[in-house]
Parts: C-alpha cells; sequence; structure tokens
C-alpha cells in the first residue's frame, strides 16, 4: 500500500537526514519502489542493480560483451588510458604530468613498460600486485580476474600521495610492438584488456611519436578494440619539437592519413602537437602553438572530474541500449529453434543468417543499425551455446528498462546540475597543471591583450609616434576624426567590419561617435593584436584605456607629463 505524501515527509523529518528525493508521480500517487537518491552515483548504481543487471543476468550479456559493473564502478575516480607504441613517451607523459616518479616506473628507448601500471592516489607510496588488486573491492578491477594468471602477473597498482592523483587516476600500458610474435607472446589478449578498460575510462590517449607514425597490426587491433568509445579518445602528437615546421607539417599529415585508415568515422580525431616531458625544446619555432596546445589538452583533462557523472550516465545508457539488441537477437534465437530433432542444423542455419537476422530485428523492435553488435564475432561466440537452453522474450524486463531510459535518466540529468549548483566543480590541480595558469608563464600573459598589463606606462604610447603621423593625415577638426575619416585607413588591415566594427566600439572611450589621437592610436593597437592572431576582449582592459580617458587625474598627469 503506497503511504500518503505527509507520511512520508514526517519519516524524513523524524530522521532529520536531508537528501535528493526522487518520487514519482505516476496516476497522481507516488511511486511504489520509493526511490531516494542522496547523489547522482548512488542513484546510478541503484538503477543499475534494480533495473538493467537482471536483463543483463537473464540474456548472458556478461559471457557476450561486458562482465557485470560493480559500486566501485559507479565511484571510483576519473581514468585516462594511455595506449601507444614502444617509446612514444607514455610513461614519461605520466612522470610529467605528476611531476615526480612512481614506484615501478621504468623509462627507456626499449619496450620498457611490460604491463598494465594503474596510477593511483595512496597515502602510503608502494606497489600492490595485481592478484592482490583484484580482490580488493574498494578499486574498480575485480573482475580483472576473468584473464587469468598470464595477465595479473603483469598488472599492478602504484599508489603514491600526489595532488594530481587525488582527482584522478591513470593507466599506463605496455608499449605496442609489431609482429605476430608479440602478439602470441603476451599469454593474455591485449585488445580484450584494453576494450575492458576502455568501456570504464574517462580519456583515452593515443600516443605517437613524430618519428614513429606507422600503426602496427597489434596497434591497429587495439584502436579497433577501442571502437564505440570515440567521444573518450584523443590523440597526441608527442616530441613535436624534434622537428623542423615544414617536417612537423608533413608529420602531422601523414599522421592523419594513418589514423583515417584505422579509425573509420568521418570526424576528424582531435590531435595534440607538443613535446610533453620536462626538458628543453631542440626547435623553439613553435614553441607558441606547443603552449597552446598544452594547455588545450590540460583543460581537457582537467574538466573529467566535472564531466565524471555525466559520463558514467552516458556508459550506463550505452550498456542499456546494447543489453536490449542482445536479448532481442537471443530470444528470436531461443524462437526460432526446432522442439526435438533438427537443432544442430537449424543453429548452423542461424548463425549463417545472423546479418538477416539484425535487418528482422531492426525492423521490427525499431532500433538503430548502430546499436547492434559486431555481426562476426557475435558469429563466433554463438557457436559455443545451446540455443534451445536460451530464454525466450520477457517484455517486463525489456519495459523496465525503457521506463528507465525514458523517465529516470532525465530526473538524474536534472540531479547532476542540481549537484553542480551546490557545490564547486571539482578541478584537476597539482603537478604540471599547477604552473600551467596564473604568473608570467601562464597562456597568453604579456601577449596580445594582456601585454602591457604589469607596465608602468601606457603600453600604446610606444608606437603612437606613428600612429600621430597617420591620425594628422585624416583632417582632424578640434583634435578629433569622424568614422567616416577613419574608415578608410582601419580597412587597409582587410579586417572584416564586424571585427573593424567592435576594434571602433573599444576606442571610443568616450562614445562621442568621433576619434581623438588617443582614441586613433588605441584602434590601431587593437588592430595590431587582431592580425597578430590574438582575440579582441568584450570590454577594454584598465591598462588599455587611454590616460587622457581615465578617470584618475594623476594618471592623466603622469601621461603628459612622460610625452614631455
Amino acid at each position: 500500500n503506497e503511504e500518503p505524501s505527509e507520511n512520508i515527509s514526517m519519516k524524513e523529518d523524524t530522521r532529520g537526514v536531508t537528501m535528493f528525493s526522487w518520487v514519482k508521480q505516476e496516476h497522481g500517487s507516488h511511486n511504489k519502489e520509493g526511490e531516494m537518491y542522496q547523489t547522482v552515483t548512488e542513484g546510478l548504481q541503484t538503477l543499475y542493480s534494480k533495473k538493467l543487471l537482471p536483463l543483463e543476468e537473464t540474456y548472458l550479456f556478461h559471457d557476450f560483451h561486458s562482465p557485470a559493473l560493480e559500486p566501485a564502478d559507479f565511484q571510483s575516480k576519473p581514468m585516462v588510458l594511455l595506449v601507444g607504441q614502444y617509446s612514444t613517451g607514455k610513461t614519461t607523459f605520466i612522470r610529467y604530468l605528476l611531476e615526480q616518479d612512481f614506484p615501478g616506473m621504468r623509462i627507456g628507448p626499449e619496450p620498457t613498460t611490460d604491463g598494465f601500471i594503474a596510477v593511483m592516489y595512496g597515502e602510503n607510496e608502494g606497489v600492490v600486485p595485481g592478484n592482490a588488486l583484484v580482490v580488493d573491492s574498494k578499486k574498480p578491477f575485480r573482475k580483472l580476474n576473468a584473464f587469468g594468471n598470464a595477465f595479473l602477473n603483469r598488472f599492478i597498482c602504484s599508489q603514491m600521495p600526489n595532488q594530481v592523483l587525488q582527482s584522478i587516476s591513470i593507466i599506463d600500458t605496455p608499449g605496442i610492438l609489431s609482429g605476430e610474435k608479440q602478439r602470441i607472446s603476451r599469454g593474455y589478449d591485449f585488445a580484450e584488456v584494453l576494450r575492458w578498460f576502455g568501456e570504464r575510462v574517462d580519456r583515452i590517449i593515443l600516443l605517437f611519436d613524430a618519428h614513429k607514425l606507422d600503426i602496427s597490426d597489434e596497434f591497429s587491433e587495439a584502436i579497433r578494440a577501442l571502437k564505440g568509445q570515440d567521444d573518450k579518445i584523443r590523440v597526441v602528437l608527442n616530441k613535436a619539437d624534434q622537428v623542423d615546421t615544414q617536417q612537423l607539417m608533413r608529420v602531422y599529415g601523414a599522421l592523419m592519413w594513418s589514423l583515417g585508415k584505422v579509425i573509420n568515422t568521418p570526424e576528424v580525431v582531435r590531435v595534440y602537437l607538443g613535446s610533453f616531458w620536462a626538458k628543453p625544446l631542440q626547435n623553439t619555432e613553435n614553441r607558441r602553438l606547443f603552449e597552446a596546445e598544452s594547455q588545450d589538452l590540460f583543460r581537457d583533462i582537467q574538466s573529467l572530474p566535472r564531466n565524471a557523472a555525466l559520463r558514467k550516465l552516458n556508459d550506463l545508457i550505452k550498456r542499456a541500449r546494447l543489453a536490449k539488441v542482445h536479448a532481442y537477437i537471443i530470444s528470436y534465437l531461443k524462437k526460432e529453434m526446432p522442439t526435438l530433432f533438427g537443432r544442430e542444423k537449424k543453429k548452423e542455419e542461424l548463425i549463417m543468417r545472423l546479418p538477416e537476422i539484425y535487418t528482422i530485428l531492426q525492423r521490427e523492435h525499431h532500433i538503430s543499425a548502430g546499436d547492434f553488435p559486431n555481426v562476426n564475432k557475435m558469429q563466433d561466440m554463438l557457436q559455443h551455446y545451446d540455443f534451445h537452453k536460451f530464454p525466450s522474450l520477457k517484455m517486463k524486463l525489456i519495459e523496465s528498462v525503457d521506463k528507465m531510459l525514458a523517465t529516470k535518466i532525465a530526473v538524474l540529468m536534472a540531479m547532476i546540475r542540481e549537484e553542480e549548483s551546490k557545490q564547486p566543480a571539482p578541478f584537476v590541480s597539482g603537478g604540471a597543471f599547477e604552473g600551467s595558469q596564473d604568473g608570467p608563464f601562464g597562456q597568453g600573459y604579456g601577449e596580445g591583450i594582456s601585454a602591457g598589463a604589469d607596465a608602468e606606462d601606457w603600453i600604446v604610447s610606444r608606437d603612437k609616434h606613428r600612429y600621430d603621423e597617420i591620425f594628422y593625415t585624416l583632417m582632424p577638426v578640434n583634435g578629433k576624426i569622424t568614422g567616416v575619416n577613419a574608415k578608410k585607413e582601419m580597412m587597409n588591415s582587410r579586417l572584416p567590419n564586424t571585427v573593424l566594427g567592435k576594434i571602433w566600439k573599444l576606442a571610443d572611450c568616450d562614445q562621442d561617435g568621433m576619434l581623438d589621437d588617443d582614441e586613433f592610436a588605441l584602434a590601431q593597437h587593437l588592430i595590431k593584436i587582431k592580425l597578430e592572431g590574438y582575440e579582441l576582449p568584450s570590454e577594454l582592459p584598465d591598462h588599455l584605456v587611454p590616460p587622457s580617458h581615465r578617470k584618475n587625474p594623476a594618471a592623466k598627469t603622469l601621461y603628459n607629463h612622460t610625452e614631455d
């Protein structure tokens, strides 16, 4: 029996617990399940265990696609997975971000990392071996137990008290080599392990070396294992300072060509150029480009904790859609099986007809073709199962997942926004991220619009004598020129009218529709900034306001004294 809302409120008051409550209205009454979640993480975990897990278990989803999710999968910190061929700088990249060595780290030009290393936060510095790691319920690695000792002997967790690791965890992977021998001698399914991590991490970074752009067979297989996680993938072209500008242009083009053959999507993957280690640049001509690229990559990584709940929600939706399709496939195969004779023959026929079955289910249940699993992989796996033992279609389980996707996910989305508004979003800090924001070595400091911010004199005055020569050729009246006179000169810059219009508004400090010599010099300075490739501000910074237009009379006196 459902209780009136007053009774529920009284119960909450007597316990004295403040909670986010989610009570869905159905026909004017409360939801029978009475779901109440304190956080989005708790909501995701409950939805998975109550709505999606029963469907997965019924139709053997875990045998075909992905192991069941555990509480640690929902509660873990955002993870970054690094994948690349040997000597592309994966381990050095982690060292660069943390700004200190981590236990188990080995760096060299040869393949040094021979296993997976999970670099995570811990109060005490040390290494936890793989077999001990997969029995720890607080870590999101328990299901890796399925890959056996050959993998677990090459898997460790490196723990250390580093500020960066308080917000994210980083997974280092073995350097990928070319040749058939490496694939066989690993002793475990490398591509499947990568697929497992790819489903659970928040960001996948593929590292390339400016001198090593070939994509080996195993690397191609590894990238294909990450299919379906395209939104998580970023590419880093490391050691870009070791080639000059002309070579870098060709290297970038060759990289995009190589990636285009492996990642079969029309969208262009985001590539970051740079040299991610704490050593002097060999070629400094692209320094400004490398700084801007590294800041973009840092911002991308720093946003991971803020978007972690949204990423887990998105992954849960993808998993739910795949689980539904899998249920339709399994139940269809069961329905087509004969009761007594000819089961083996029918099984072989159904496996051969699987592409056709996909089309039938797609049309019957209005499912997108992109939601279906890989047909070849599915055909291989179905060989090992008795179709007669498959369960029939249970619409109640399907409807429960549909209801979750249609209504309850939307409520969790609202909770995410509510949580963000009530507390500041977490941000990755420490290590290499610490020196990248403020101070004279932050991006853009002393450049473009911020140039002259810490100077005593007005920066425009350094070139004002040249601007004055132009100003007095434009026939000023009472010390000012009109917009008509200024327009022709400003259009010599060939900037679009929209940009020149913005410059005019910024330079016309007193907004009288005319420019005096100081305002004209300011307009010319802003044009110069824009031509150098910098952005213009929405409002004029204080240090660029002409001293003659500042409200402080002392500044005007100082400026006139300097001119004298």
